[in-house]
């Protein structure tokens, strides 16, 4: 029943670091020059449902892939 918990806080605690570097991530990039004028708020919007998408995506990815690695052990025995 631990182990659920914890891997439960590292789901989550994945799941806010990869949320937070695609946001950071995306700052980088000009939307207002995509953007048009008088919709600030909406590009705003825009910016974060693409950073919890992509870092959703990379985390997921991040989770499945050390999951995987670690039942690489099943293999060999």
């Amino acid at each position: 029943m631990q182990n659920i918990g914890i891997q439960s806080v590292v789901t989550l605690v994945c799941y806010f670091i990869f949320t937070g570097a695609a946001f950071w991530a995306l700052q980088a990039l000009r939307f207002e020059k995509i953007i048009r004028r008088d919709h600030v708020q909406q590009a705003q919007l825009l910016v974060g449902l693409l950073a919890i998408v992509i870092g959703y995506l990379c985390s997921t990815f991040f989770l499945n892939f050390i999951d995987n690695a670690r039942n690489l052990i099943f293999l060999f025995r």
